[in-house]
Parts: C-alpha cells; sequence; structure tokens
C-alpha cells in the first residue's frame, strides 16, 4: 500500500543520510597492504548486516511470527503443514523485503560513492597497465598500489598510474552500484507481479482487502490501548482504593508493608491456568489476596 512505500522511502533517504555523514566523519583508508581489503569490506559489510537485523527487529510480523510458538506447536497439530509452510515462507519473504531496503541502499549508494571500493581493492590492480616500472618486485607493486588512494604517500612520478586506477575502481564500483539498483528494481517489479498474478483478489477487492487488514489493526491497537487501561485500572483501584483521574476522592486506601512487598520486585509473565495469565506482580496480588479496609478520608470528604 501506499504506506509501505512512502515508509520504503523514508528508510531509504535515511539511509542515504545517514551514509554521507558516516563516510565524512570515521572513513579514512589505512592505505596499508592486507588492511585495505578489510577496512573496505568492514564499511560495505557490517552496516548494512546492522541495517538488515535492525530491520527485521524492528517489523511487527516477525515476532508475530516467532512469538509464542513453543506453546502452540506443543498443544496443537498444524491443520495443514503444506499451507502452514507456504503461509511461513510468504510472511518471511514479506518481512525480509521490507528489512532489506536499507542494507541494499547502503550498499547501493556506497558502491556509487566508490571511497570503499577504492580502498578495498586497489591493491589488486594491475599496475604495469599504467605505465608504472616492470622491475618492481610483486611484494613492492602491491605496496605501491595499496597506497593509491591516499595521494600523499604515492610517489611523484606514479601520479598519473595512480590517477588513472582510481578513475578504473571508481567505474567499476559505480556500475556495481547502479546494477545492484537496477536488479533489485526488477526482482522487485516481478515479485509484484507474480503476486498479483496468484492473487485469488481481483483488483479493487484486493484494495479493498488491504484497506481492511490496516484499519483492523488500527483499531485493535486503540481497543488494546483502552481494554487494557480499564483493566489495569480495576488493580490500582484495589490497591489504592480509588481509581486515577477520580474527582472528589473521599479516602484513600493504605496499603500495608507486606502488600507493598508482594507487589516490588522483578517477575516473569506468570501462567495462573490453561487460558489465563497474570501479567504483573500488580495482577496477580489484586487477584488472589483480600483487602485489608484501611482507609484514610481525604481533605474532600469534608462538608
Amino acid at each position: 500500500g501506499k504506506e509501505v512505500v512512502v515508509a520504503n522511502a523514508v528508510i531509504a533517504i535515511l539511509t542515504i543520510g545517514g551514509q554521507q555523514l558516516f563516510s565524512f566523519f570515521t572513513f579514512s583508508c589505512p592505505c596499508h597492504v592486507g588492511q585495505n581489503l578489510i577496512y573496505g569490506l568492514a564499511f560495505l559489510g557490517v552496516p548494512a548486516l546492522i541495517l538488515l537485523v535492525v530491520g527485521y527487529a524492528l517489523n511487527n510480523q516477525t515476532w508475530r511470527l516467532v512469538t509464542g510458538k513453543r506453546t502452540h506447536l506443543q498443544e496443537e497439530a498444524t491443520p495443514n503443514p503444506l499451507l502452514q509452510c507456504k503461509l511461513i515462507c510468504f510472511v518471511l519473504c514479506s518481512i525480509t523485503g521490507r528489512a532489506l531496503v536499507a542494507p541494499v541502499t547502503w550498499l547501493a549508494v556506497t558502491l556509487i560513492n566508490g571511497s570503499y571500493y577504492v580502498c578495498a581493492v586497489s591493491e589488486y590492480v594491475p599496475v604495469h597497465y599504467y605505465g608504472a616500472n616492470s622491475n618492481v618486485s610483486a611484494s613492492e607493486r602491491r605496496r605501491l598500489l595499496a597506497a593509491f588512494p591516499c595521494s600523499q604517500l604515492v610517489p611523484p612520478e606514479l601520479t598519473r598510474a595512480r590517477d588513472e586506477v582510481i578513475l578504473l575502481l571508481r567505474y567499476q564500483s559505480q556500475v556495481a552500484g547502479w546494477l545492484l539498483i537496477a536488479v533489485v528494481v526488477i526482482t522487485v517489479f516481478l515479485s509484484y507481479c507474480l503476486a498479483s498474478c496468484f492473487s485469488p483478489l481481483s483488483f479493487l477487492h484486493f484494495r479493498y482487502w488491504s484497506s481492511y487488514v490496516h484499519n483492523e489493526q488500527e483499531l485493535f491497537d486503540e481497543a488494546t490501548d483502552q481494554h487494557s487501561r480499564l483493566y489495569a485500572m480495576q488493580h490500582v483501584r484495589k490497591f489504592f482504593g480509588f481509581a486515577p483521574g477520580s474527582e472528589n476522592v473521599k479516602e484513600i486506601r493504605i496499603p500495608s508493608l507486606r502488600e507493598w512487598q508482594a507487589i516490588s520486585g522483578l517477575a516473569f509473565l506468570k501462567q495462573v491456568d490453561e487460558e489465563h495469565y497474570d501479567y504483573s506482580l500488580l495482577h496477580d496480588w489484586a487477584l488472589k489476596e483480600s483487602v485489608n479496609d484501611k482507609y484514610l478520608k481525604t481533605e474532600d470528604s469534608n462538608p
């Protein structure tokens, strides 16, 4: 839908801006044999990997897919294993597609920029193609090539060779970046085409379904917030003797030391029967403990 397109565009723009700032403030090629490749690939790959993991982590579908599956698999047999497998694969593809937006943008922008690629592979370019001294040993040649990304380390007689090598590597990097963009765009387009071809819904019916799912989730979130607030309010009222936001509170309850201790501390989600859980220590206390009627009148209760 439109929300997905806008979200992906925002992610891409933020990634591009972050890449430019990241390159400006942190990237500095070591210009040393053996270190250039590691340094360049680290700047290319590690941020992309981090962005991929973050993309998975920020997608609610990821947690919907993995949360509570152990209990579900123990208690219920899958009604149709093939259908369940297809559904999981479809959801995984959808999650992966969203998660790949930021890392692919990072890789494309860094390749088009060229600096990381130039640093990573400069020592592997056959420099003798550019008029360098052929009597130089292979190790010395690699040392000179590794220094090419740092113009101040290059001897004056190799300035021309250095400029040509940098141009060649930038050309390779930028072509790879544009090819990556082309492959991603074509893949996304073909994926949408295939999904539309195999969809059982017509075009307008599909738009209606998308709108319904979006509205249902919004309404469900609103109801969840209101329901949980009202449910929690019952337990808070039992503990303190009044509901938050109440006007003209005539008396308040004074919790005992044991009750304060009962709701303090750390606790996991607690299963109380086959169908219900206690969500917190206060919840557990409110459902199990009887209330001592020790109240204190407030000033508002006075005539």
